[in-house]
């Protein structure tokens, strides 16, 4: 899995370096700002993990639901943010929008993934909690 962290690190940064050319043509400048950030920092998180994942120890399914939650919610949080700054959706993240707002099922959309990204990253976070303290002993 850590080799597989290192690749979506990076395909993650290479994403977040070409999110990084379109951001003059956003409908949201700073939201796809906001996306790039992300998805450089995410990348950078993937690459971090990699590093650290063999210290933790979890049983099978604790271990791919850990890996599967940094991915999607990686992923997903680079995505949503970037989908919301090209078509200009606001409710979610007004400061970055500066109070644009899109139809309600594109802001359903976006609120969705940003919803799900959130509980993933938690289940993420804290499985890998469990992880490097079940490793210590």
């Amino acid at each position: 899995m850590e080799r597989n962290l290192v690749k979506h690190g990076f395909v993650l940064i290479l994403l977040s370096l070409l999110t990084g050319l379109v951001i003059p043509l956003a409908e949201a400048p700073r939201l796809a700002l906001s996306a790039h950030t992300i998805g450089l920092i995410s990348g950078i998180l993937l690459l971090t993990l990699s590093a650290v994942w063999k210290h933790l120890v979890l049983i099978d399914w604790q271990e791919k639901v850990a890996y599967w939650g940094w991915v999607y919610s990686s992923y997903t949080n680079w995505f949503a943010i970037l989908f919301g700054a090209a078509v200009g959706t606001g409710r979610m993240t007004p400061l970055a929008s500066r109070g644009i707002e899109a139809t309600d099922a594109v802001e359903l959309f976006v609120a969705f993934l940003l919803i799900s990204l959130s509980i993933a990253a938690l289940l993420a976070v804290s499985l890998s909690i469990i992880g490097v303290i079940k490793g210590r002993k």
